[in-house]
């Protein structure tokens, strides 16, 4: 529900100089300072291959349960400086993007 509302929720938060982190690397697209989430092309090849399992004939329930295995820090350092937010080096260097 709150994925469809990242726009209002970015401005808003924007427009209230509120820093804010987001689950979503999209959120930091659209002006977000920061986002630290699961990377959602990567759970939905996961999706994808459970999906073919289990139109193969595998039964969903004796099926593992997986975590995702890759999170993603993404920082938008632009609005990082316009919020007056100071970020150390080694955070942006542990950062797996930094849009600038």
């Amino acid at each position: 529900m709150l994925f469809s509302q990242y726009a209002r929720i970015v401005t808003f938060a924007a427009n209230n100089r509120l820093p804010a982190m987001y689950a979503a690397r999209e959120a930091v697209e659209l002006g977000g300072p920061v986002s630290y989430g699961v990377n959602l092309p990567d759970l939905s090849r996961a999706t994808a291959t459970y999906l073919d399992r289990i139109l193969k004939g595998a039964k969903p329930a004796e099926l593992p349960i997986q975590q995702p295995t890759k999170l993603e820090l993404v920082i938008n350092l632009k609005t990082a400086k316009t919020l007056g937010l100071s970020l150390s080096p080694a955070l942006l260097t542990a950062a797996d993007e930094v849009i600038e």
